[in-house]
């Protein structure tokens, strides 16, 4: 590769090959189209050959492209290593982090978190992104993730706080309506889905002659589903319990499901702005353990 290889160029690259198109990676960088068709001819005309076919359909790589992705990407590592590294010499909790967050959680569950910790470190301020998606810490597109799941990757700091019960929950007019839920099997009523893999889900559920209809990807909208008649679902208890439209389905145990973890990338675990943040919501939530478990 030319020692004067442009990183702003290798930048836009990249941005172009993961979005597929010249307008994508405008979008996703926040520039103008002009900015990346120069930032590719420069790279190109500093190449001495072509990197991207485009058609109708959009970009896609030559053989010199493929190449090129994988130095780009490793020039992208070590420039974000370098990054990270700088960063983590802060020591007085302020400035600005990014925390990503599942959409329930942060509509159920963040309140809380935020005001007191607004209070305690006024310099610092919070940006959220709510999002079922994990966030790439080590593309600094968040600075902590709070996460819901069994386990989470080797190159992340993680805190395992608490397992969260589920339970089964409808409005107290579909237990009047269905009364096969406190006296039968269930046969006649209906589960609300999360998505397609739902079968087996059901032949284990406390109520596996119950059909399946909707699927609803998010919990408020099960909630919402829920409240408003049209079936009964399987959801965490503190998020449900909170919702006075609901009640829990008689003689029907809570079971635990998965954990919440607070995650970090590694290089980061000594930044004061971070640390504060983590050790503040790990506080927050582990005084509130009792509305994940019961």
């Amino acid at each position: 590769m030319p020692r004067s290889m442009n990183w702003d160029h290798l930048r836009i690259f990249l941005a172009a090959h993961r979005a597929g198109s010249l307008r994508g990676a405008s979008d996703e960088l926040k520039v103008n189209h002009a900015t990346v068709s120069r930032a590719l001819k420069g790279l190109e005309d500093r190449l001495g050959t072509r990197i991207f076919d485009r058609s109708s359909g959009g970009l896609s790589l030559t053989e010199a492209g493929e190449s090129l992705v994988e130095h780009a990407e490793e020039i992208e590592r070590q420039t974000d290593k370098i990054s990270r590294k700088i960063r983590g010499l802060d020591a007085i909790p302020s400035g600005e982090i990014t925390v990503s967050l599942p959409p329930s959680f942060a509509q159920g569950f963040l309140a809380p978190i935020l005001a007191s910790f607004t209070i305690a470190y006024p310099d610092i301020t919070v940006k959220l992104i709510a999002t079922n998606d994990v966030s790439n810490l080590a593309r600094q597109e968040a600075d902590i993730s709070i996460r819901i799941g069994y386990q989470v990757d080797d190159d992340l700091v993680g805190r395992r706080l608490l397992t969260y019960v589920v339970g089964a929950f409808a409005s107290p007019q579909y237990l009047l309506d269905h009364p096969e839920l406190t006296i039968g099997d269930g046969a006649g009523a209906h589960w609300i889905g999360w998505g397609d893999d739902e079968l087996e889900w059901v032949k284990d559920s406390p109520f596996p002659n119950a059909g399946m209809r909707h699927k609803l990807p998010e919990p408020f909208m099960q909630i919402e589903a829920a409240a408003n008649h049209i079936g009964m679902i399987m959801i965490p208890c503190f998020l449900a319990d909170t919702d006075p439209r609901l009640v829990r389905i008689p003689h029907v145990a809570v079971e635990p499901n998965r954990s919440i973890w607070l995650l970090l990338h590694n290089d980061l675990r000594k930044t004061a702005r971070v640390r504060a943040f983590v050790d503040h919501a790990a506080s927050v939530i582990l005084a509130n353990r009792s509305a994940f478990l019961v």
